[in-house]
């Protein structure tokens, strides 16, 4: 959601007051209709000028790529099994730590749903005060409390005939927990302040990174509601077990920041790939992402350096005295996504295992890297156009033209295999 209100503060359709507050309210919202609700209901913009917005937001998204396929198989059967049940109603749960991708896995469960032309709001439960999170999520009407001087639809209302994602439904209070039991089992909501029920459908995705089984051990998590929220319940990995994705994501992330900040990313330099591996990446994808966004934004003369990585990483990582090997394999083979030449660019070490001083002698440029990772989802896929084509978020028609102007004899792939790291 950040991208889509930067937008709109660029084209002054709202003030830097207003991008704040929209972003603390939809932070993990990437569903334009909620946007569109809350604008309308803060009354910072009229219909006429939110329909002008739009097509600044429809021209900004095109072509935008999607985040890349995981090469980890368990994470594979993960999200095979979430596709799989995205066409039914059934609750789903989403375990894991902070970071992992809940809230991402959450949206493509709504957009390959039937009800993908409905909204998909997001509630994240932990971030709302505790006195504020039942008017939020079931509406309140005019005159429930001191201060309440309109009536206001909650979450549950806005996602009918959608989905609503609960995020850190762990958090929720006992007597909140009671009222979601009852929404699931009646689908039915009362706003606070109302004597009277209103009708809701709408599919409900959970997600948590705490221990729920422990909690309803403890007695700080209802059974019943657990059973309920737990139908088809999906732990995704943290970051540090499927290292082969980290290649991938880095590349995307890199593409995606540089041109959110225009920004022309010539030379890559070569620690950026052994941090990469060597770090442990406790806050998962959401610490990759800002990690890679932090190069982007501190980038010199379009040369990312690994200096620039958070204190942190440096220090947890030794700094990467520089690549453990050269360049990406030139006799057509590829190494594994995971290898750290393909993580952000492989280098050519001097006699003592050191870079070369000589400036860009050392650093792999955003061709040669896109080169190597187009061999590499060759070599995943036994040289299949339309699955390499899927794993880099591309038609299968621009792979194929690359694949010319690359000069890569796809053929060779067919029989190779990447060995797991």
């Amino acid at each position: 959601m950040e991208s889509e209100l930067r937008i709109l503060l660029k084209h002054s359709f709202i003030s830097r007051k207003d991008f704040r507050e929209l972003l603390a309210e939809l932070e993990h919202s990437a569903d334009l209709e909620a946007l569109r609700a809350l604008i309308l209901e803060k009354q910072i913009m009229d219909p006429p000028d939110w329909r002008e917005a739009m097509r600044h937001l429809k021209t900004t998204g095109q072509g935008e790529r999607t985040p890349p396929e995981s090469f980890n198989q368990e994470m594979l059967q993960i999200q095979q099994t979430a596709l799989k049940v995205a066409g039914s109603d059934t609750s789903i749960l989403l375990l894991g730590e902070s970071g992992v991708g809940k809230s991402r896995l959450s949206a493509r469960i709504h957009r390959e749903s039937p009800r993908r032309a409905k909204p998909f709001v997001t509630v994240s439960c932990g971030s709302i005060p505790e006195t504020l999170l039942e008017s939020e999520l079931f509406g309140v009407e005019k005159g429930a409390y001191t201060g309440a001087n309109k009536s206001r639809e909650g979450r549950f209302a806005r996602a009918h005939g959608g989905t609503i994602f609960l995020d850190e439904i762990g958090e929720l209070t006992a007597p909140l927990q009671v009222k979601l039991l009852r929404v699931i089992q009646d689908k039915k909501i009362e706003p606070l302040g109302s004597a009277e029920e209103v009708d809701v459908d709408v599919r409900l995705i959970t997600a948590t990174n705490r221990d729920l089984e422990e909690d309803v051990r403890t007695g700080k998590f209802r059974k019943d509601l657990y059973f309920r929220l737990n139908v088809v319940p999906l732990t995704l990995l943290p970051l540090r077990e499927r290292r082969e994705d980290i290649a991938p994501l880095t590349a995307y992330f890199i593409e995606r920041f540089a041109s959110k900040n225009g920004i022309r990313i010539e030379t890559i330099d070569p620690r950026i790939a052994e941090i990469m591996n060597v770090y442990s990446w406790p806050g998962n994808i959401r610490e990759l992402e800002n990690c890679v966004e932090r190069l982007i934004v501190l980038s010199r003369d379009g040369a990312l350096s690994a200096d620039d990585f958070p204190p942190r990483v440096l220090k947890e990582s030794g700094g990467a005295r520089g690549p453990r090997s050269g360049r990406p394999r030139g006799d057509g083979t590829a190494a594994a996504p995971g290898d750290v030449q393909n993580a952000a660019g492989g280098g050519v070490p001097g006699e003592d295992g050191q870079p070369p001083e000589d400036g860009a002698a050392g650093f792999l440029s955003l061709r040669e890297l896109e080169e190597q990772h187009i061999k590499d989802a060759l070599a995943r896929s036994r040289a299949s156009i339309n699955r390499a084509a899927g794993l880099l978020g591309i038609h299968r028609n621009t792979l194929s033209r690359k694949i010319e102007e690359f000069g890569i004899d796809a053929a060779r792939f067919k029989r190779r295999q990447i060995r797991p790291n």
